[in-house]
């Protein structure tokens, strides 16, 4: 995908607005981000979740028939009616791994947390299931864009991630019942109707972080009946929801410092102990994610965790903070499961960097210039060089619906 650094963006914003150079530095050296990436001009989110699919379900494919769930977290969708599941359906209908019919698809928004609210969704009606053997398939896509230009513009992304759900899981192992909870009504982060950039107050978003985490952690210690400091000394892994690096490693590290007591180089060491800081690396390089940031930063943390541990990460305790402004925050803990080691062996999550494709601000502009007109669409689709295998924005009709291909090998 189209990678963008920020020293080119900060060479360029500065040059035609010198005024934003002090506070786009301080915003740069503040996230420690590097670079963001953006989408293809015949891609969009939808796209973005049928590619994530495809690539885990073809490593899959004697689970395919056993889905009966389908269901995309996102806060960027492409229709206000049809859930993007139902596209993603249809696209990957069009391959080799086409899922069955026999299933349910929906969409879960409530920002960057819809991703994770499908996932333990689906865990519990699978549980319910008699059929011990089904599954559901969760796929957490965006692409976050903001006002250009602005100090949020340097945190931008775009990315999808996909999960299986199932009752004997290979990876990891939810407690369902001890998830702790907390919702309130605020306007820290949202997406007008008709505005294709989110709305973002900064400070104030991350204030709502921050109280929503230590609502449902105090939640979460209740149900399980342990003392806050009792649970994060049990905790071997932390995984957050990544807006940017330092916003995700503050809040940790806030939390730790006031149920512990631990300071300075005490808290580095428990906090380093964990491996979170490496987990938040990846943001640095494609920026936030939305809802798929939150599982970035496990993916990358399990990857870290099992070059530490080796086959000693079975059994391991985790506890995952996932965030979605406007807003909720769901805490929840587990244990890595015995089939981690061979999964986590099949992953090759260097492709992420290695696919990432350094552009001019040209296609930045052409980007940050949509929504296109057909015409203008197609011109860019000419002009394009779709990859094989590929899921792409075949075109808009007069009526405004979304038409998907797929290019074969």
């Amino acid at each position: 995908s189209p990678l963008f650094s920020l020293s080119d963006l900060f060479h360029y914003r500065t040059e035609q607005a010198p005024e934003l150079e002090r506070k786009l530095r301080r915003a740069i050296e503040k996230t420690e981000q590097e670079s963001i990436r953006f989408p293809q001009p015949w891609e969009d989110s939808a796209t973005l979740a049928a590619q994530s699919a495809y690539q885990l379900l073809k490593r899959n494919r004697d689970r395919i028939p056993a889905i009966r769930y389908l269901a995309t977290g996102t806060e960027s969708t492409v229709d206000q009616s049809k859930p993007m599941a139902a596209y993603v359906e249809g696209m990957l209908q069009q391959t080799d791994v086409s899922i069955p019919e026999t299933l349910m698809t929906y969409q879960v928004q409530h920002a960057c947390a819809g991703g994770t609210i499908a996932m333990l969704g689906i865990a519990g009606m699978l549980g319910m299931s008699p059929d011990r053997h089904e599954a559901g398939l969760v796929i957490s896509s965006d692409i976050a864009r903001y006002d250009a230009p602005s100090t949020a513009e340097i945190t931008q992304g775009a990315g999808a991630i996909s999960v299986l759900v199932e009752n004997n899981p290979k990876l990891m192992e939810f407690d369902l019942d001890t998830q702790g909870l907390c919702s309130r009504d605020v306007d820290d982060f949202f997406r007008p109707n008709g505005s294709v950039t989110a709305k973002v107050k900064g400070g104030y978003s991350v204030q709502c972080y921050n109280e929503a985490l230590d609502a449902a952690f105090h939640d979460h210690c209740e149900r399980r009946g342990e003392q806050p400091s009792d649970v994060l000394h049990k905790t071997d892994m932390f995984i957050l929801h990544v807006p940017f690096k330092m916003m995700a490693l503050t809040a940790l590290n806030r939390l730790i410092s006031h149920h512990t007591g631990y300071h300075g180089d005490e808290l580095q060491e428990f906090v380093d102990a964990r491996g979170f800081e490496k987990s938040l690396t990846p943001n640095t390089q494609v920026g936030n994610l939305y809802t798929a940031s939150t599982f970035l930063a496990l993916a990358y943390l399990l990857k870290e965790r099992y070059e530490v541990f080796g086959k000693d990460i079975v059994g391991k305790s985790f506890m995952m903070g996932s965030y979605g402004s406007g807003n909720t925050m769901i805490v929840f803990s587990g244990r890595i499961a015995p089939g981690a080691p061979e999964v986590i062996e099949s992953w090759d999550l260097e492709k992420v960097y290695r696919s990432a494709v350094e552009v001019d601000f040209s296609l930045y502009e052409t980007w940050l210039s949509a929504p296109h007109t057909n015409e203008r669409l197609q011109q860019l689709y000419k002009d394009a060089d779709v990859p094989a295998e590929s899921f792409y924005l075949a075109g808009v009709r007069e009526d405004g619906y979304r038409q998907y291909a797929f290019k074969s090998a």
